[in-house]
């Protein structure tokens, strides 16, 4: 009876886990973001029915290109719930990613969304690594028209590998807040830093060569 009444403990658990580990499910059509509200709620109170109109479920601009003059050589346009109001409680969201030539995207985490991309014009080399302790990467080369999934929170990339024109990408994820940690920006450009000696040891490198890093970011 004891075990059977664990075995029911453990199944409720995962269970219960399992259903509360996605974004808040919609009871009724929609449930518009209402950004002004000061309740605070996991996700995004919704705003009065009565007040909603068509441009709350309209975004503009992914026609656009984006400025990719920066450091990666990459940019990426968010349509999360920030900007499009009507996702909230969707469990959806999308991006467009602009590359210049040989740009990256760099290796990041969407800590709440698993990640479908398609490429729309240029080529690019994607890939993705598996949790501990096999740390596999598997990668490939994307052509227009290509399709490739970044299962949720692991490290994934994206590099245009053509060094004289541009690259876009568009990819939509599980999430209408699907959250973006870049790993170098995390480790080395943390507010207050991460103490070097520790980085160091993480990394195997000597101390100097973390603090020139960190000064980067």
């Amino acid at each position: 009876m004891a075990s059977h009444l664990l075995l029911l403990g453990l199944l409720f658990s995962a269970t219960f886990s399992f259903i509360f580990a996605t974004d808040p499910s919609q009871l009724q059509d929609f449930c518009v973001a209402d950004p002004n509200s000061e309740v605070f709620v996991n996700g995004v109170v919704c705003k009065d029915p009565k007040l909603v109109k068509a441009d709350d479920f309209f975004f503009r601009g992914l026609n656009m290109m984006g400025n990719t003059y920066n450091d990666v050589g990459s940019n990426v346009t968010q349509v999360f719930v920030a900007q499009l109001a009507g996702l909230n409680t969707l469990g959806i969201s999308m991006v467009r990613i602009d590359y210049a030539p040989l740009g990256i995207n760099a290796p990041h985490t969407h800590p709440r969304a698993t990640e479908i991309l398609t490429v729309i014009e240029g080529r690019l080399l994607v890939g993705f690594v598996t949790s501990n302790p096999d740390n596999t990467l598997f990668t490939k080369v994307l052509e227009v028209g290509d399709v490739f999934v970044f299962p949720q929170g692991l490290i994934h990339f994206q590099a245009n590998i053509d060094e004289h024109a541009n690259a876009v990408a568009i990819a939509a994820l599980s999430s209408q807040n699907p959250g973006v940690i870049t790993i170098a920006n995390a480790v080395f450009g943390s507010n207050p830093d991460i103490d070097a000696n520790i980085l160091a040891k993480a990394f195997q490198v000597d101390v100097d060569v973390v603090t020139k890093i960190q000064a980067k970011f």
